[in-house]
This record gives structure tokens, sequence and C-alpha cells, in this order.
């Protein structure tokens, strides 16, 4: 095993990294997303006519496992079978901040948003108060994302 690690052990650590910024910020999102559908299904029962209103509410949760994707497509890319177990967790612990930043955030934005729903379910007029707080929880997402993407490219190996 330990030849295996010396040989093989940074690509190995390269690609997990990778797996883990597309993986946890993708069930994030499908979290956020899933309880995002979930309330804004129950609205459309009563109320049909706000479908766009609260699509944009769903779509927002989204966006986290977006950013793990780039980021793992990055990754990838830096990847070489020949490569130091410490590039490897280099590139592993670049990926870190959006695997749990993008994790977590989708998770609580999904929140927010599906309470912007129930104020959209109540009154119509404030919506956009509803996106904008779930927009804010957003900046964390980005935050998260900026640092993994200048991590990335920090080194040239």
């Amino acid at each position: 095993m330990a030849d295996f690690m010396l040989n093989y052990g940074g690509v190995v650590m390269g690609a997990f990294g990778a797996a883990l910024a597309v993986l946890l910020s993708g069930i994030g999102s499908a979290r956020g997303v899933g309880m995002v559908g979930e309330s804004s299904t129950a609205l459309m029962i009563e109320q049909p006519e706000k479908f766009g209103k609260s699509l944009v509410l769903q779509l927002l949760p989204g966006t986290q496992g977006l950013y793990g994707f780039v980021i793992a497509l990055l990754a990838l890319g830096q990847l070489t079978a020949n490569m130091s177990l410490s590039q490897g967790m280099f590139i592993f612990m670049s990926c870190l901040p959006i695997a749990i930043g993008g994790w977590t955030s989708a998770v609580f934005q999904g929140r927010v948003a599906v309470s912007g729903v129930n104020l959209l379910a109540k009154n119509d007029e404030q919506a956009t108060k509803g996106i904008i707080y779930a927009v804010m929880v957003e900046t964390y997402a980005l935050l998260a994302f900026v640092i993994s993407l200048i991590l990335l490219n920090a080194v040239s190996f």
C-alpha cells in the first residue's frame, strides 16, 4: 500500500478532491432544490400563476453544484499520472472550500428559499425580498468557489 501511495498517491488524492467538490456541492444543491421544489409544488395547488417566481427561488440552491462541477473540472485538468503526493494533496485541499462551503450553503439557501416561497404564497408583492434573502446565502458559496479557484491556480505543477 505504501508503494502504491508513493507512486500514485498524488493522482489519487487529486481525483478524490475533485470528486468531493462535485459530490458534496451536488448533494447540497439537490437537497436545497428539492426542499424548495416541495414547497413550491404545494403553492401551485392554490396559486399556479406564481410558478415563475417560485421557480427562481428553486433554482438558487442549484448553483453550488455548478460551482463544484467547475472546480472539479479544473482540478482534473491538473492531474498527471506521475504527480507527487504533495501535489495531489494540494489539489485535494484546494477542492475542500467549495466541497464543504457549497454543500452547507446550498442546504441553508434552500431553507431560506422555502421561507421565500411561504412569503410569496402570502404576499406576492414581497416576493423579491424572499429572493434577496436567499441570494445573500449565495455569497458564501461564491467565496468558497473563488478560494478554490485561486488555490487551484496558485501553483503550477
